[in-house]
């Protein structure tokens, strides 16, 4: 059967289209694998020789009971052996502790501690951006509702629901270039001069504590990447690296405890994968 002009025409576009697209995706791939082997970079050898505490000392600075007014005194002894820290997880609003929380920021940037500040450690940053306002070296992970909130307290005004790299990049320049991960169904991540997206495979359940896994592993992927340096990222912000492994891995684990229990999948679930979703990505 003969095609007329405008039928062929039709389907000679339609594989111009499938073609482009093929391409988008193929260069997407690559792009995800080359980020990720970047990642593999910066990651230290195991060895029997290590000592424990060797490949980095975290800190998470999250909810608690106790309101002690001694509390940043306290915890400032304790800095000296962090390479890194993780704050918000459980954290709470009560005025007194995240006056608390405050001074650890102060005293941990001080000491040019790496910091990612997650849940409601946001919400103290929403209230006052200068808290981090130019240290490059804090990562902060909001998802829509925490991003949007930061968006308007810092740009003073809502975001571009049609512009997701736009206003992610926008923010981290207002910001004077920290590095913001934008959590979502594909994680968007800048410093403010280069945006990633992490669009790892994960699922369509999501439980809560999720970003719990997602802070905890950045800060470790953090303080590897300062510790690997440029030159095991080619160039690239070692903490955009360091951000773009620990949006994967937390994906990563979503996708194989999703496999194994469905609609039923919790954070511990997720936890009981990190180990295989490790090995998966960053040692094949």
């Amino acid at each position: 059967m003969a095609l007329g002009p405008r039928c062929g025409a039709i389907r000679a576009c339609g594989r111009v289209l499938e073609r482009a697209f093929s391409l988008r995706k193929a260069h997407s791939i690559k792009d995800m694998e080359n980020t990720l082997q970047l990642v593999r970079n910066i990651i230290p050898p195991l060895s029997s020789t290590k000592h424990k505490g060797q490949d980095g000392r975290i800190g998470v600075v999250g909810g608690c009971q106790d309101d002690s007014p001694s509390a940043v005194h306290e915890v400032e002894k304790w800095l000296p052996r962090l390479h890194a820290l993780v704050v918000g997880p459980g954290l709470g609003r009560d005025d007194a502790l995240l006056r608390n929380v405050q001074g650890i920021l102060e005293a941990s940037k001080a000491r040019d501690i790496p910091v990612v500040i997650d849940a409601d450690g946001l919400w103290l940053v929403a209230q006052q951006p200068a808290l981090i306002q130019g240290y490059r070296k804090a990562v902060l992970t909001p998802n829509h509702m925490e991003f949007s909130r930061l968006y308007d307290a810092v740009l003073r005004g809502p975001m571009d629901s049609n512009d997701s790299h736009g206003s992610v990049l926008r923010l981290s320049q207002a910001l004077g270039n920290v590095t913001v991960v934008q959590k979502g169904e594909r994680d968007i991540l800048s410093n403010g001069q280069q945006v990633l997206v992490c669009s790892q495979e994960g699922s369509s359940r999501r439980c809560g504590g999720q970003g719990d896994l997602l802070s905890g592993s950045l800060g470790v992927l953090v303080h590897w990447a300062l510790l690997a340096g440029p030159e095991k990222t080619n160039g690239s912000s070692p903490l955009l690296v360091a951000a773009f492994g620990a949006c994967s891995l937390t994906r990563q684990c979503n996708h194989q405890a999703f496999q194994k229990h469905g609609r039923s999948t919790t954070t511990s679930d997720m936890i009981a994968e990190v180990g295989a979703a490790f090995s998966k990505l960053f040692e094949t």
